[in-house]
């Protein structure tokens, strides 16, 4: 039953648990009736109280106080709670003696009829009730609730029921979820779905997890990138689409990195980064607004206003102007120096702007906490964007930060299938010298491109970086029900 010895109030649930078989009850029925939800009680219940109506529901037991021949219960059904009356009377001394077998926790199929106790609270008394599944565990204590972290992430289901904000977050993220498909659904794009196991992982850099079809005799991955199956899609025809799914990095974890994470990827024809900065700015907006009503968010010593402009700044001159570094002038010494004496943990291998870019996550990154466009990125760590007209050594893309966090990253889709395969080339060359996050030599993908892609623009966001920011939340481990914890100890 449990992984530990159990505790003495434990025991004392299971022994009620055998005193009900005994009895020839069922602790666990298949079904139970339940006809009306607590929250429909609840907004008719003045009409249903005058007209005497016998209502039909059932929730979880969330308080017991016995008073001789009658007793008073809460339960809740995920909707609402409301107070249950049991008296002798009404249900029969050993319908009433029972209760002794049922525990806070335990579920139950109530009938009755609501009235108003004499302090005026909605009352259901109850004609008749059925165990509908009995608790082997205590509930975590109400008014504490859980604060251990590690217990909220590994016992997702005990922190919804003992922390009501926790309920009130995780139902807000499914409320910004559905925003951003209000968003794109209504300007046009298409919702699609693409392979979550790849014959070849590619649209990021990072580590993928590998897998093995038995029938088919060859390795797969769990894609880490929605991105090159998705431009596939422009060359089949369809000038907008989005996807909204989950991706996989073979990567550590901490509050802004899970290996199982949700994200949005949308790609429009005829746009480019610049469609992309407003289209996205857009969308925050519209998201914040439509989930929490408002446009401004509580940051530490300051808000976050999403209501102004977003600012845009070249990557170049934000690290020239924290560091002095004027990148890419700067010898790849002056790079690694820096770092040392900054204690910024590099690769003694790393490429130049590889060095750069851990520069920026660790000295310009966290400063980023009003809406920061950062654009113009070198085309070495850019492989899948097209270069800038004037200045070919950088590409046409921007990252988007929010709270000192990476929320979004966008570029004009490169759509030249001969420059795009000079670049899986050059990533080639990096992988066989050891570097495993880099773009795969994507054959099927470069002959789609050789179809004709449409010049067009890309857009990947952090659905729970998102959600972390428009909730004030610390760690995108609080905003995924059931993020993924080291082996538990016995």
């Amino acid at each position: 039953m449990s992984l530990f010895e159990p505790t003495e109030q434990e025991r004392v649930r299971v022994e009620k648990l055998k005193q009900l078989k005994k009895k020839g009850i069922n602790p666990y029925p298949a079904r139970v009736p339940y006809e009306i939800s607590i929250k429909e009680i609840l907004s008719g219940f003045e009409r249903f109280s005058e007209a005497e109506t016998e209502l039909t529901t059932a929730g979880r037991i969330l308080s017991i106080r016995s008073h001789g021949k009658s007793t008073f219960m809460h339960i809740d059904d995920g909707t609402e709670k409301i107070q249950i009356y049991l008296r002798v009377d009404d249900i029969g001394e050993d319908k009433y003696r029972l209760i002794e077998l049922l525990d806070i926790g335990d579920f139950v199929s109530v009938k009755g009829t609501p009235f108003l106790t004499r302090t005026g609270e909605r009352t259901i008394r109850v004609h008749s009730y059925i165990l509908a599944g009995k608790s082997l565990h205590p509930l975590p204590e109400k008014w504490h609730g859980i604060k251990d972290i590690e217990t909220k992430a590994r016992q997702r289901y005990l922190d919804i029921l003992a922390n009501p904000e926790s309920k009130l977050l995780f139902q807000r993220r499914s409320r910004i979820i559905q925003a951003i498909r209000e968003f794109f659904d209504s300007r046009g794009f298409l919702e699609v779905e693409t392979p979550i196991l790849q014959p070849l992982y590619g649209g990021a850099f990072a580590r993928p997890f590998t897998t093995y079809h038995n029938t088919l005799e060859m390795n797969l991955y769990l894609r880490i990138a929605t991105e090159l199956y998705l431009k596939r899609l422009l060359v089949g025809g369809f000038p907008k689409v989005y996807e909204l799914g989950k991706n996989f990095r073979n990567e550590g974890i901490d509050h802004n990195h899970n290996p199982e994470f949700t994200a949005l990827e949308v790609y429009q024809a005829f746009s480019d980064f610049e469609g992309m900065m407003e289209l996205t700015e857009e969308l925050i907006r519209f998201v914040a607004k439509e989930s929490i009503g408002k446009e401004s968010i509580p940051f530490d010593k300051e808000d976050i206003d999403l209501a102004k402009p977003f600012r845009k700044l070249k990557l170049t001159e934000l690290i020239k102007e924290k560091t002095g570094i004027d990148v890419p002038e700067a010898k790849r010494e002056e790079i690694v120096t820096y770092c040392q004496k900054n204690e910024i943990g590099f690769d003694e291998d790393a490429p130049y702007w590889k060095l750069v870019d851990e520069i920026f996550k660790h000295k310009i990154e966290p400063e980023l906490i009003q809406p920061t466009f950062v654009v113009e990125y070198p085309v070495e760590i850019s492989p899948l964007a097209k270069r800038i007209e004037n200045n070919p050594s950088f590409v046409e893309r921007f990252e988007l930060f929010i709270a000192g966090k990476e929320l979004a990253n966008a570029f004009s889709e490169l759509n030249n299938p001969i420059e795009q395969a000079e670049r899986f080339l050059e990533q080639q060359k990096a992988r066989e010298a050891g570097d495993i996050e880099t773009e795969s030599f994507d054959e099927d993908f470069l002959l789609a491109l050789e179809y004709g892609m449409p010049p067009a623009g890309g857009m990947g966001l952090g659905i729970d970086r998102l959600v972390t920011i428009l909730t004030g939340t610390n760690s995108i481990r609080e905003v995924i029900l059931f993020p993924l914890s080291r082996k538990r100890q016995k």
